[in-house]
């Protein structure tokens, strides 16, 4: 078997086994906190605002490092590494925390979640897109078996918790220690053009996109698009299981409705490079705004369990398309030198800033003037950051001008 098919089925089963941790502890967390925990939503807003907030610290960091080292999995390992203690973390240390004071108890839960998750992601991603590029599979079929890791373990999520919350915890540090045998038997050819390219990376290349304008704009279109998607998400469990006659109920059938949209988003992981590649990144990037305003509005007007299934469902187009586009935006139009820092500051550190703004107050206006009026007003700020950006992000593919000019022995790593 050729090298790239043996690194994209490693990978992928790296991502499979990575969301499928992730989902096991945290696709039902705001469910946790409000039943398990008692939080209300206004602390569990705070709660997410944290995560935010550490996972915001770590990304640039993870950025720099990711650029510095090139293809070096060194950071996968130590993720890997951390999340093998998710169950015992969980149930020994962030539960008991939060009991006892919801502030102390967020801090320590955002420092894990946030190095582990919330940024953690960024850094695999950009890690798995950077070896795509250089042995030709695209990211975003890779990335499908995520999502089908995510959807294998929210199909039994919503029962094992009624059965008991901890299960899934302890079902999570069993799937991480599988992703520790995988990275350790994942191997990447690095070229001494490649090691050089990644070590001639500083701090000054990094502060010189902060006097980009095009830059700019495109934190502009992830503050005031992509981070309203995980800002709806944070605590839509909770209103989803109380459209049921009892939160058990509600609880098992989110589980499922959660594993049909991963599903359905699967197949559109594998699909998405072809529209993305056939309309281009910038058009991409537009279409998935007005398919999450059209959902988070819409969300805000159906009423019952069939019309809130349908809205939710629709996430199963639109981030596909967005995360696809924007890997490619960046490599089209930014130094590919930087494309860790591209992807974990534009992209995934501007979406952490918007979500530690508005996830408090999201829990406030949840609570005080209920979820659907505050979904009409969150879809609203979607749909108008979507046509500014219409006007804003780049149209033109530049040419990659890092590419290197000669090719010499590499090295495994």
């Amino acid at each position: 078997m050729k090298t790239s098919k043996i690194l994209y089925w490693k990978l992928s089963a790296y991502f499979f086994f990575f969301f499928f941790t992730w989902s096991s502890s945290y696709s039902l967390f705001s469910i946790w906190l409000g039943q398990e925990m008692q939080l209300t939503g206004a602390q569990t807003g705070l709660v997410f605002s944290v995560n935010a907030i550490f996972a915001l610290l770590m990304q640039p960091l993870y950025g720099f490092i990711s650029d510095k080292i090139g293809l070096k999995k060194n950071i996968l390992f130590f993720i890997s590494m951390l999340l093998v203690f998710v169950g015992p973390f969980y149930i020994y240390v962030y539960g008991p925390l939060l009991q006892y004071n919801v502030i102390i108890g967020a801090a320590v839960g955002g420092l894990y979640l946030g190095t582990a998750f919330l940024a953690g992601i960024g850094a695999i991603e950009s890690y798995i897109e950077k070896v795509g590029r250089k042995y030709d599979f695209e990211y975003g079929k890779t990335r499908m078996w995520g999502s089908l890791g995510w959807a294998a373990a929210t199909f039994f999520a919503g029962q094992l918790f009624n059965i008991n919350p901890n299960i899934n915890f302890w079902v999570a540090s069993v799937s991480a220690i599988v992703l520790v045998a995988i990275i350790l038997s994942i191997k990447v050819e690095v070229t001494d053009v490649e090691m050089e390219r990644a070590a001639s990376v500083t701090l000054k290349d990094v502060g010189h996109l902060f006097t980009l304008k095009d830059f700019w704009y495109l934190m502009l279109y992830v503050i005031g698009v992509a981070c309203v998607y995980g800002v709806y998400d944070q605590q839509f469990p909770v209103y989803y299981s109380s459209l049921f006659p009892t939160e058990a109920q509600g609880n098992q059938v989110f589980g499922y409705l959660n594993s049909l949209q991963v599903f359905l988003e699967a197949g559109m992981m594998f699909a998405a490079p072809f529209v993305v590649n056939k309309i281009g990144a910038k058009n991409s990037l537009i279409l998935a705004g007005y398919l999450m305003a059209f959902r988070i509005v819409g969300s805000g007007l159906v009423e019952g369990p069939i019309g809130i299934s349908s809205m939710k469902l629709i996430h199963a187009l639109e981030l596909p398309i967005m995360l696809v586009a924007i890997f490619k935006y960046l490599a089209a139009n930014f130094d590919t030198r930087l494309s860790s820092v591209l992807y974990l500051v534009g992209f995934q550190f501007a979406k952490q800033v918007g979500e530690s703004i508005m996830s408090p107050a999201a829990g406030y206006f949840y609570d005080s003037i209920g979820f659907r009026q505050t979904y009409l007003a969150m879809g609203a700020i979607v749909l108008a950051f979507t046509v500014i950006s219409m006007f804003t992000l780049l149209n033109e593919k530049k040419a990659d001008l890092q590419k290197p000019t000669s090719k010499d022995m590499g090295q495994v790593i």
